[in-house]
């Protein structure tokens, strides 16, 4: 077992424990000295890390494991760590389960009922497409293993896939609450609208950004290449493509998250807000689920600046103050005190 979590570390402890290399950078100082700055992790999250001096920058590198002895330090009231000593740590060494965040969810069923999404769509057309993309033998072991981003939601191996099945439930249903939805193609916008995080995004042991992600984000990537695959489909509909096209490029919802288009007809506004919907409940579910925090709030979400209430123990205190409380003064007993007024 891992000695010290990420969520365990607390200021002034000193720990002598593995994490994942997730960044790595010699800096300098105003002064001019190098030192070297690191993100270090586990599967409960990051830390960053300094050591100011001892260091060999080329001892080990970004993705590898690191044993590490050093303090933990409350540097403008966000913990950070002060490295001590720090050495290349072998794989056997580590138990690979501490270090990589995973969906809860069995991902062999969640790609079976992303293809029994795709199934149900009508439109010939679209259901091609769709299954051009999800059994894509280059696409679908990728699917089934990304994260949906580094940091915002669904930051785990798995999340992806996750992600987009609920999307997708989501869709099916608002659909059905607003009848005169095109059902097909928003179903079409919740499988496709991320496809290109699957090149944005490296995975293979930390999350971060591929050379291609940085220069480009998943938006075009995934414009690209959908749009290769409506061409190699013979007769594909001039019309259908430019929606297709239209929703991948404005799902984002507006110019400043990196949308190059507002969402300009009813599912493409529809599936902007949904996927917003499901973002951020997912950042949600990840705040709840840390243990960090104090008193019945969460500890603050980067992804939407704020708190959360922890409900269940703020009611179990609401309930304890309930039975404390004075018993009611029965109605008969008000209507005679009335009556006598």
């Amino acid at each position: 077992m891992k000695p010290a979590f990420v969520n365990d570390l607390q200021a002034d402890q000193a720990i002598t424990t593995f994490f994942l290399v997730c960044e790595k950078e010699v800096r300098a100082t105003r002064e001019g000295k190098p030192y070297l700055r690191l993100e270090l992790g586990d599967r409960t999250g990051t830390i960053e890390a300094r050591m100011w001096e001892g260091f060999e920058a080329d001892a080990f590198a970004r993705d590898d494991f690191v044993k590490v002895q050093g303090r933990v330090e409350n540097y403008r009231n966000k913990l950070q760590l002060s490295v001590d000593k720090i050495r290349r740590a072998e794989d056997r060494e580590v138990d690979a389960a501490d270090y990589f965040p995973h969906t809860a969810e069995d991902v062999e069923q969640l790609y079976a009922k992303l293809l029994e999404y795709v199934a149900a769509v009508a439109n010939p057309w679209l259901r091609r497409l769709l299954e051009e993309a999800v059994r894509d033998p280059e696409i679908v072991p990728r699917l089934k293993r990304a994260p949906a981003a580094k940091m915002m939601h669904h930051a785990y191996l798995g999340g992806l896939l996750e992600h987009v099945v609920s999307l997708c439930g989501l869709c099916r249903v608002v659909a059905a609450y607003y009848p005169e939805t095109d059902a097909d193609l928003l179903l079409t916008g919740a499988v496709l609208h991320d496809l290109g995080k699957l090149e944005e995004l490296s995975y293979e042991r930390s999350l971060g950004y591929t050379d291609g992600g940085q220069l480009l984000g998943h938006i075009l990537i995934e414009y690209e290449q959908l749009s290769k695959k409506m061409d190699a489909i013979a007769g594909f509909p001039r019309d259908l493509k430019m929606l297709v096209q239209h929703m991948l490029i404005s799902h984002h919802g507006q110019y400043e998250f990196g949308s190059p288009k507002l969402p300009m007809f009813r599912e493409a506004l529809m599936l902007h807000f949904l996927d917003d919907l499901d973002s951020k409940m997912g950042a949600v579910r990840a705040a709840l689920a840390s243990p960090a925090g104090e008193g019945n709030w969460t500890a603050y979400s980067a992804a939407l600046e704020r708190r959360f209430l922890r409900l269940d123990l703020f009611r179990r205190a609401e309930e304890a103050h309930a039975k404390n409380a004075p018993p009611a003064i029965p109605r008969d007993a008000l209507k005679s005190s009335s009556a006598k007024g």
